[in-house]
């Protein structure tokens, strides 16, 4: 069974990156044809999806944060990885790794909590 865990810092500073690791175990993040996203859940809000890897390295980015979003992969690992800079109070969220195809998200990590302050 696929299994997903995201790691990385609980506490950015603004104006900093922001800098989180997905590690997968039970399967291989080059399988074709899954892709693998970053989403995140701010407080009191909804599920925003942020982008995604897919399982040939190619990615694809939210409009809204793409000047700002880089996904990358460790294939040796088996981890994608998200970076997002320029962080302000407003990125403060839950961030969850997913595991998509044909559009359904079908496996999650637990999600990490990033806040980003001062």
């Amino acid at each position: 069974q696929v299994q997903l865990q995201e790691s990385g810092p609980g506490l950015v500073k603004p104006s900093q990156t922001l800098s989180l690791t997905c590690t997968v175990s039970g399967g291989s993040i080059t399988t074709s044809y899954y892709a693998w996203s970053w989403i995140r859940q701010p407080p009191g809000k909804g599920l925003e999806w942020m982008g995604v890897i897919a399982y040939d390295g190619s990615t694809y980015y939210s409009p809204s944060l793409k000047s700002r979003t880089s996904i990358s992969r460790d294939t040796s690992k088996n981890q994608f990885s998200l970076q997002l800079s320029s962080v302000t109070p407003e990125d403060t969220a839950v961030y969850y790794c997913a595991r998509e195809i044909a559009t359904m998200f079908v496996h999650w990590g637990q999600g990490t909590q990033v806040t980003v302050s001062s």
